[in-house]
C-alpha cells in the first residue's frame, strides 16, 4: 500500500530470515517475563520509550456496528454456497454454517487471545478464502 502512494516503508521484522528464526524460538523465551512479545520488548529496552515498549497489545480491528456483522455474514454464506469454495478445504463447512445459523451462540470466548469477536472471525475466514484463491494455494 505504501509504494502505491510513493512512500517507502521499512519493515525490519518482516525479513524472512528473522521470521524463520523467530518461529523456532521456544514459547518460554518469546513470552519472556510472562509478556507477549517479551523477548522483543526486552531487546528494545533503552531504545524505545517505556510507554511504547510496555503498552498493551493492540487487538485486531473491530466494530460493534450490526450492519458490519450482517455484511460479513452474507459474504461468508455466499462463499460457503459457491461451488469452488476453498475455505472448506481447511475449515469445517458445517461448523461455519452452525456459527452463522446460531449467530455465534457456540462462540463463547474471545479467540486467539485477542478481542476477536464474531465479526472478526467472519472477516478472518473471508481473508483466508481470498488468500487461498489469490495465491492459488494447494492443500495436500
Amino acid at each position: 500500500m505504501s509504494m502505491a502512494h510513493g512512500l517507502e516503508v521499512r519493515v525490519p521484522f518482516c525479513d524472512y530470515r528473522i521470521v524463520e528464526y523467530a518461529y523456532n524460538i521456544p514459547w518460554e523465551m518469546k513470552a519472556y517475563n510472562g509478556r507477549e512479545k517479551g523477548l522483543v520488548r526486552h531487546a528494545m529496552t533503552g531504545i524505545l520509550p517505556d510507554d511504547v515498549l510496555w503498552r498493551k497489545k493492540s487487538p485486531y480491528p473491530k466494530t460493534h456496528n450490526p450492519d458490519y456483522l450482517e455484511l460479513l455474514s452474507r459474504k461468508l454464506r455466499a462463499v460457503l454456497a459457491s461451488d469452488d469454495c476453498r475455505l472448506t478445504e481447511i475449515v469445517s463447512a458445517d461448523k461455519l454454517r452452525n456459527l452463522l445459523d446460531t449467530n455465534g451462540a457456540s462462540f463463547t470466548k474471545n479467540w486467539y487471545g485477542q478481542l476477536m469477536t464474531l465479526p472478526q472471525i467472519y472477516a478472518y475466514m473471508l481473508q483466508i478464502e481470498y488468500w487461498l484463491r489469490e495465491y492459488n494455494i494447494e492443500i495436500r
